[in-house]
């Protein structure tokens, strides 16, 4: 999606969404000296080599109260710290609390692609934020972007209530099927099993090609493909830089398991360039597209990788350590390529890890088959309400194949299990809590949005 052009029109965005749907609580603390701090601090450290894409971060995230919480899940782990205001789970232990979870569960990181194995699914599309912590973080975080989705579209209060209640609801009964079986690792969600909007992105994703997807972003030039020049969100590397990165395609071909990997030629690395503007949360790392060989010397199977820069994920500002740094060799490309391989069922083969310029990054095919999901067209209770029950059974998936059947030495114990006893019956519980806590903490983002773009027009430093 091009944004440049919403950007001039980002401030009349940001005040059209004040006037349509009011952002003081008196639920909702106003604390922009903090907040202001806080992402200055997590930004800072990018400034000195992509200050262009900070500045690209910033008005995305003054687009909406729901950008700004796509681009802040650092906050969102600042304040679980703080359990006198935002309480733990009555609903998790010590052994629920140590679930490998996304970390950053919103509705714009699900969506259509094609797995492993060539199928279309409706599944988690980003594991940047991957580590271990309560189930209930993933299912708080979404409650929210859901909350504030809803609202956006014009979905009313009550049904706002019901979409989170059920969502939840889908979400325990899915984990309860998982009891006592190994269906998890085998659950996808295809056109067969949906319906609605989530059966309408499966289906686009199943329609697409990779010849004009390769189409927007490259041109083959006397016999070669290679990146388009004109593509405005690419800017080619030099000549030093493309060698230092075949070298690091080396390393990132050998993290490839055995199984997945191809043969050497596939994976020649014909063109490379950084890309620019993608995403909200990640802005201001480095992100680059690889073009390499693919199949055959015919240029209509090459195939374009992202190698996407990876830092700490904002969980462990809230339970550091709870993911031993041995078990990712401290590297976080390995940490986000391990909780990828953790969730997924037939996840990318084409994923993997590197160290390019002493950075971590992590490896994966920037499908033709993708199809991102677009909450906007959620215009209607019932294609919320589908929708919303999909995703808590796609949490479920994701929490209770990645315990001891993923690797027993990380996490010991069987979380579908586990997970549906510490819920001893009690769905209706578990509901009120994580919608009390979502409508509260969506007031706060809220809150914290209207402080961001006041500090943000007053010329504040933000990164």
């Amino acid at each position: 999606m091009q944004l440049r052009p919403l950007f001039a029109t980002a401030l009349s965005l940001s005040l059209l969404w004040s006037a349509v749907f009011p952002l003081q609580s008196e639920a909702a603390n106003s604390r922009q000296p903090w907040l202001v701090k806080q992402i200055y601090s997590y930004n800072h450290p990018f400034v000195a080599t992509l200050p262009n894409e900070l500045s690209t971060k910033m008005t995305k995230m003054a687009l909406s109260a729901f950008s700004f919480y796509r681009g802040t899940a650092h906050l969102f782990y600042e304040d679980l710290k703080n359990t006198k205001l935002w309480a733990a789970s009555a609903y998790s232990n010590a052994v629920t609390n140590g679930v490998w979870i996304d970390g950053d569960m919103h509705m714009q990181n699900m969506g259509g692609l094609r797995d492993g194995s060539d199928t279309a699914v409706f599944d988690t599309n980003d594991f940047d934020e991957g580590y271990l912590g309560s189930y209930t973080w993933d299912l708080r975080r979404m409650a929210v972007s859901i909350l504030l989705a809803a609202e956006e579209n014009g979905i009313s209060a009550d049904d706002r209530q019901a979409l989170v209640k059920n969502f939840v609801e889908s979400y325990v009964a899915q984990m309860a099927a998982f009891r006592g079986n190994n269906t998890e690792l085998e659950f996808r969600l295809t056109a067969n099993e949906t319906n609605g909007v989530v059966k309408d992105i499966i289906q686009a994703a199943a329609g697409k090609n990779r010849p004009k997807f390769l189409g927007k972003y490259t041109v083959i030039n006397a016999g070669q493909r290679r990146f388009q020049a004109s593509e405005a969100s690419l800017t080619p590397v030099d000549g030093n830089t493309l060698a230092t990165l075949k070298t690091a395609v080396a390393t990132y071909v050998s993290s490839i398991p055995t199984a997945s990997r191809k043969n050497n030629n596939f994976y020649a690395l014909k063109d490379a360039a950084l890309r620019s503007g993608s995403g909200t949360g990640s802005l201001g790392r480095y992100r680059y597209y690889l073009l390499i060989e693919g199949d055959s010397a015919d240029n209509n199977d090459d195939v374009i990788l992202e190698m996407k820069q990876e830092t700490d994920s904002a969980v462990s500002i809230a339970v550091p350590n709870n993911l031993s740094a041995t078990t990712y060799d401290a590297h976080n490309g390995k940490r986000v390529f391990n909780s990828l391989r953790a969730m997924s069922n037939n996840p990318d083969i084409l994923a993997g890890y590197t160290t390019f310029n002493n950075l971590p990054f992590f490896l994966h095919e920037r499908s033709p088959y993708q199809e991102d999901f677009d909450y906007t067209v959620l215009k209607t209770y019932s294609k919320f309400n589908d929708t919303v029950k999909y995703m808590g059974q796609i949490i479920a998936k994701n929490h209770a194949r990645s315990d001891k059947d993923y690797d027993a030495k990380i996490i010991s114990s069987s979380m579908d299990k586990e997970i549906t006893e510490v819920i001893k019956g009690d769905v209706s519980g578990l509901k009120k809590e994580v919608l009390s806590f979502a409508e509260k903490y969506a007031d706060q983002v809220k809150q914290d949005y209207q402080d961001f773009v006041a500090a943000k027009n007053s010329g504040a430093t933000l990164y």
